[in-house]
């Protein structure tokens, strides 16, 4: 028989998990959190100083959209706004010449829905070179 006490081996908890875990659930918690910030945030957009177009413009396709979204394609409303419609007018337009630029001149104040919809009636028409017109801001020297 043997008497002598049973020593037992000293408990030993390992951390490791439990440090993971912890980790996990804060980076979820920060993840999921919404702000109420968000809302004010304020985007003040970059004013454009680049060079001025030569008074002989090339051939291009001018899309303007005015403040209320309504596109005018070389000076003629477009009564549909579909992109499909835009599209279409804009393949009419173009020809056989797909390396016509596009012009987008869009106010200040339009809905970036709108713009976005120009941009991909382009695309649909297959017309890659867009380009964006602005006006050169009071402080910006010639």
């Amino acid at each position: 028989m043997n008497l002598r006490p049973h020593r037992r081996q000293p408990v030993d908890i390992n951390l490791a998990p439990l440090i993971d875990v912890v980790f996990l659930l804060l980076i979820f918690f920060m993840v999921s959190t919404t702000f109420k910030d968000e809302a004010r945030l304020r985007v003040q957009l970059p004013q454009a100083q680049g060079e001025d177009i030569p008074a002989q413009e090339p051939a291009m396709i001018r899309v303007v959209i005015d403040r209320a979204g309504r596109f005018f394609v070389d000076d003629r409303e477009v009564t549909d706004t579909r992109t499909a419609t835009l599209a279409r007018l804009l393949t009419e337009r173009r020809g056989e010449d797909s390396a016509i630029p596009v012009l987008i001149q869009a106010d200040a104040a339009t809905p970036h829905q709108a713009v976005m919809t120009a941009m991909d009636a382009a695309s649909q028409a297959g017309l890659t070179r867009i380009a964006f017109a602005a006006t050169r801001s009071e402080g910006a020297a010639p």
